[in-house]
Formats: structure tokens, sequence, C-alpha cells
């Protein structure tokens, strides 16, 4: 990639950070509605997958949403709005954070169920397959998961439909280490999640997650092999959350050493050696960069404080078209 694209995947992770650091400050200080899992740490994985893709190519999310939000395109100001539950939401304030969906760019929706999204990701493949046009490009649909999910039925089921019909989907896992609080080694056998994926007669690759380069680097080849037509991947991003499971859980079960180490590893500050290094980004470029993401933040703060809240009945309008 040249040094534009480069500086775009780094305004794009700082954002994602930013957002995030941002809604703790506010729930830590003001009643917010609702609840949040943050995405601090993983940020290079939804970065480098949704580099590849389109407004035309789908994804689906998990109940730490916000980053695959932002990363795909969604309007920054709109997602914030959601978060404070407000009428110019994207999801008109209905959704909130676990939520949380932008159809205009092809993101289908947050969940708050574990492996939900994989299935209707797989559908979404589905639908690209049926309208692809030869001669066109082909559209693919990304479901991103997290470690947990690896271990349910709709993982299993979703894996080997899109196999069968050699679906344009690519299955990327974030391999955050822990299940709310229980490690991933205790609940599976294999030591990677996509040692899985020879049982379905799919690629399989391990990539790490807090390596913006390899992340996407990896999900390039993977989405390629989806538009032409070769069928599902499944990616899996070793990759680590700075915080707690959700809000303000103090996850005591990791030990001090083991968050610091990850920190170390921090995905921001290892994409600001590449590009100080090897695309002679200046200092000065780089803090520039990072003052305009502080003021988009503030500026989607103010507008989401400033909008009206839902009517009372407003939900009747989003049950049914």
């Amino acid at each position: 990639m040249d040094k534009k694209a480069a500086l775009a995947l780094h305004r794009s992770m700082l954002l994602i950070r930013r957002f995030e650091e941002k809604l703790f400050f506010l729930f830590s200080t003001r009643p917010m509605p609702g609840s949040m899992h943050q995405y601090d740490g993983e940020e290079a994985v939804a970065v480098g997958v949704c580099a590849h893709l389109g407004r035309e190519d789908y994804i689906t999310s998990t109940h730490r949403g916000h980053g695959h939000c932002i990363a795909k395109g969604a309007d920054l100001k709109a997602v914030m709005a959601e978060m404070f539950a407000k009428v110019t939401g994207c999801c008109r304030g209905m959704g909130g954070s676990m939520h949380i969906a932008d159809f205009g760019v092809g993101m289908l929706g947050a969940n708050g169920i574990v492996a939900a999204g994989i299935p209707i990701a797989v559908g979404a493949a589905w639908s690209c397959q049926y309208r692809h046009a030869p001669g066109s490009v082909q559209s693919v649909s990304v479901a991103f998961f997290g470690d947990g999910a690896a271990n349910e039925g709709a993982f299993h089921e979703a894996l080997n439909l899109a196999s069968v019909w050699r679906l344009p989907v690519v299955f990327v896992c974030e391999n955050n280490v822990y299940g709310f609080s229980t490690h991933y080694r205790r609940t599976m056998v294999p030591e990677n999640v996509a040692d899985r994926a020879g049982a379905y007669g799919m690629p399989g690759a391990v990539v790490d997650g807090m390596d913006l380069r390899a992340v996407y680097d990896a999900a390039g080849r993977a989405v390629e092999h989806a538009r032409r037509g070769e069928g599902p991947t499944l990616l899996e991003c070793k990759t680590y959350r700075f915080r707690g499971h959700s809000r303000f859980e103090p996850a005591k079960y990791r030990p001090a050493e083991e968050v610091e180490a990850w920190k170390q590893r921090d995905p921001i500050e290892g994409w600001k050696r590449v590009l100080l290094s090897e695309y002679q980004a200046s200092p000065a470029e780089l803090e520039a960069l990072e003052a305009g993401v502080v003021e988009e933040i503030e500026a989607a703060v103010s507008f989401a404080e400033s909008s009206p809240d839902p009517a009372p009945d407003d939900y009747r309008k989003y049950i049914f078209a």
C-alpha cells in the first residue's frame, strides 16, 4: 500500500480507540443508557479486514461491535448518537451498543447472542452469490466472532453450509484469549480455532491480530479467494482486549503481567513505528492526524448530546416495513 493508504488505516484504528476511550469516560462520569463491550486492543483486526471491503460487501458483528461498525464506514456521529439512544443514531436509538447496525454501508448488525452473526453472514454470502452477474465484481460477506463462538453449533453449521455451497464468505475469529472469564484452551483441544477449517474443506490461517500488516495481507488473500468464487476461508486473528469483558468488569481472572505483555504489542503503536520508519511519516503528521480524530470524536459527542430522544411509540415504525 502507499503512504496515503497506510495513514488512512492508522486513522481508522485511532478513530476506534479514541471512540472507545471516550465511551469509557462517558459511562464513568454520567448516566448512559445500556451497557457496552469495548474493542480496545483489537483494532488491527477490524481495520485490516474491512480495508478490503466496499459498501457492497457485508459484515456481521458480535456484542463487541463498535470497532467493526466504524471500520466498515458507518457515520461516526450516528454511531455515537446510538450510544446515547438518540433518534439520530444509526438504529434510531433502538439498538444501542450490542445491536448496532448500518445497512447503508453493509454492516448487518452487532449481536448479543454468541455466534448468532455467523449464519447471518452465510445468508448474506448466499445472496451475493445468487445476485452475482457474470463479469461483475463478486460481493462478499465477513463474519466477525470470538473464540467462544467457535464452540457453538451455529459456527459448525454455518461453516459446513458455506463450504458445501462454496459461498463467498470469510470467517474471522477474533481470538482474544478469553470467552468472558474462561481461557479458550479450557474449552477446546486444538491450539488454534483455524485448525478446524480442514474439517470443512476450506483454507485456514492463523494471524497475529496485533499486527495490522499481517491481518491486512491475510484478509486480502481470503477476500480475493471469495471474490474468485473459490469459497470460504477461516481466518483466526490472535488478539487481546485491553479492558474487561464489558463496561467496568475488572477482569481479575487475567494475570497483570499477561495484560501488560499484550499492551506492549499495542497495534496502534506498532503501526505508528511502521509509518515513521517505512513510510517516512513525520511525528508532526501523526500528531495532526490524531488531533483531527479527537476533534471528530468531540463533534460526535456534541451531535449526540444535542439530538432528540425517540418518542415513546417510535418503536412501531421499525418493526415491519
